[in-house]
């Protein structure tokens, strides 16, 4: 039987359309993030793989749930994260509701609506911001911001990637109610240019997620580490311009991502606004200790 390892993508965390444990983050934190990333990426493969049936999809995803709980055999892509969890005192929750995600990916190919892509977001998309905040001891109370944000970036891929989606796995993540009101159909994501209705329908779920971008940046000054409140700076900014690009633009015929000088560009200019900041209230501190 296929292994995780053998279902793996080769795909790392410099492929990701947003910054995973970027350089702005300290080096003691990067350690727990990467091991995380590195488990989510390897189930996230096994969800994904074009050719592997559903049941054999969930007992891997079983496998690395008994591997990270301990309640099971050792894995390569769970024992980092395991050491990680143990040594800096963290609960594996985040990660066991992400494999809650990846099994509806094994098994789920429609959502009726935005709600129920909202509730699939709450488990493949939030826990990933709030195991990052949690690395930083961050306070939970943050967290329904982190969750908007997570939630948009999850939705904007959905967007970028809905053809291939499609093509590869016979999976729509656009909901069909938001695809019938326009006049759209599943079908017409085969299409080498996406029709008017497919280009409304996508137009409007962009605009819905440029909303959960905006309730995402009540995040960024509430983040107490600088470092990681330059990265969430970044990655909102990201966010911000391709979900604005995807209000209009055809991510069947037309390529919506950013290249390496907009990315850095972009994202760069999100962090310098948020260091500058930053630093403009730590002025205002120093000012107010010593008056």
């Amino acid at each position: 039987m296929t292994t995780v390892s053998e279902a793996g993508s080769g795909k790392g965390h410099r492929d990701e359309n947003f910054p995973v444990a970027s350089w702005l983050l300290s080096e003691q934190r990067r350690g727990p993030i990467l091991a995380f990333y590195r488990f989510v990426r390897a189930a996230d493969d096994v969800a994904d793989h074009p050719t592997l049936p559903p049941e054999t999809k969930l007992k891997l995803l079983d496998d690395l749930d008994d591997a990270l709980s301990g309640r099971g055999p050792p894995a390569p892509e769970a024992e980092p994260l395991r050491l990680a969890l143990s040594e800096n005192g963290l609960s594996p929750k985040h990660a066991l509701d992400l494999l809650k995600a990846f099994r509806l990916d094994a098994r789920k190919i429609r959502y009726a609506n935005w709600s129920e892509l909202m509730d699939y977001c709450a488990l493949s998309a939030a826990p990933v911001g709030r195991f990052v905040l949690d690395v930083h001891g961050e306070d939970p109370s943050i967290w329904p911001a982190s969750d908007a944000l997570c939630s948009a970036l999850q939705v904007i891929n959905h967007l970028q990637d809905c053809a291939e989606d499609y093509r590869r796995l016979n999976r729509v993540y656009l909901p069909l109610d938001t695809l019938g009101s326009h006049g759209a159909s599943v079908e017409m994501l085969d299409a080498p240019k996406a029709p008017q209705a497919l280009r409304g329908a996508v137009h409007q779920l962009a605009r819905q997620t440029s909303e959960l971008v905006s309730r995402g940046a009540a995040l960024i000054p509430q983040i107490l580490d600088v470092r990681l409140g330059a990265e969430i700076a970044a990655i909102h900014a990201l966010a911000r311009r391709l979900a604005r690009d995807l209000e209009s633009r055809d991510p069947l015929s037309e390529r919506v991502h950013l290249g390496k000088a907009g990315f850095a560009l972009v994202g760069g200019l999100g962090a310098a606004r948020f260091l500058a900041s930053a630093m403009m209230r730590l002025g205002r501190g120093r000012a107010r200790a010593t008056a």
